[in-house]
């Protein structure tokens, strides 16, 4: 199997500003996503999982092998789901219907969602994902896990690492997961619900 290769991002470095600066932009893909990249493609060669996707080391590996992949397959799909100009601010169709079934409304699904991102201790990520039947669950998952682990079908993620926000929002992490809405792309994560 190829190694793992860094991923395109679909934006210019600065197409996300002020919500994301490209200086952030540069150090968290630049920089981090590439050493998580190097690091597997290091780790790989004589491993079991040599010829595995990420989505099977993820849900299979443990330890370094494990960290690195998750924190690929984390921000492969952070990176993906923005937008500089998205074209419209909340979900339609099914994924809208799926949501306001599920927390009552947009706007309670965002509160919700934020809190969760506001209140995991350490460092993160927090989830909207899809289980089995369609319905949506939010979940904080530590380091490096994925909700693929729980068997979940994972759809729109905030990272709540230091490095996704720091330069541009010091330790303010509440205020920068209130303006990741504005970059959002819906499209995106609806897509991801529609498979």
């Amino acid at each position: 199997m190829e190694p793992f290769q860094l991923m395109t991002l679909p934006y210019e470095v600065e197409a996300l500003e002020p919500v994301i600066s490209g200086i952030t932009i540069a150090f968290h893909y630049g920089k981090h996503l590439a050493a998580y990249v190097n690091n597997l493609n290091a780790l790989l060669p004589g491993s079991p999982f040599e010829e595995s996707t990420l989505e099977e080391i993820v849900c299979k590996a443990d330890g370094a092998i494990l960290n690195n992949a998750g924190q690929i397959l984390n921000h492969e799909m952070y990176f993906e789901q923005f937008a500089g100009k998205p074209a419209k601010n909340a979900p339609a169709d099914a994924l809208a219907e799926a949501i306001i079934r599920e927390f009552g409304s947009f706007e309670a699904f965002k509160e919700e969602f934020q809190k969760k991102g506001a209140s995991l201790f350490g460092s993160g990520w927090v989830w909207l994902s899809a289980d089995n039947d369609g319905r949506m669950v939010i979940t904080q998952e530590l380091n490096a896990a994925n909700p693929v682990q729980r068997g979940l079908h994972p759809l729109l993620t905030f990272d709540v690492w230091e490095h996704a926000y720091y330069l541009d929002y010091q330790n303010r992490r509440p205020d920068h997961l209130a303006a990741l809405w504005q970059i959002v792309d819906w499209d995106v994560i609806g897509k991801r619900y529609m498979k």
